[in-house]
């Protein structure tokens, strides 16, 4: 479960990044309470006006596939959990307001080469 809850980002210098993991309250049909989301989008998209980026949903559960990246208390969650890059979400950006923690630079290029897998990108 992601219950690593952090103080929502307050100044514009804590603008939303890509690699960043935030904390939705009931998103969608989701059957959760709460699930974790990770930005995918691109920063030109991050930061337009658009009212949605693309994310990828953690999971607690994973199933070890390519499409898959392990995340965990490094990324400031509280257990060990999964981004699930095969099932992609559209999230409103107003829904993304509780930072949890960020992706390091191994762990955004792993979610890099799992989002190439998951969309047949070569």
């Amino acid at each position: 479960m992601c219950s690593g809850i952090r103080l929502p980002k307050t100044s514009k210098a804590d603008a939303m990044r890509r690699g960043e993991i935030y904390r939705v309250h009931r998103p969608g049909d989701d059957p959760k309470r709460y699930r974790c989301f990770v930005v995918v989008s691109r920063p030109e998209v991050v930061d337009s006006r658009f009212s949605t980026v693309v994310c990828a949903p953690v999971f607690t559960r994973g199933q070890g596939l390519m499409s898959q990246v392990a995340v965990g208390p490094g990324e400031g969650l509280k257990h060990e959990n999964w981004i699930m890059c095969d099932n992609l979400a559209s999230v409103r950006k107003s829904e993304l307001t509780q930072f949890v923690g960020s992706l390091s630079y191994t762990r955004v290029a792993e979610l890099d080469e799992a989002l190439r897998i998951a969309l047949a990108l070569e």
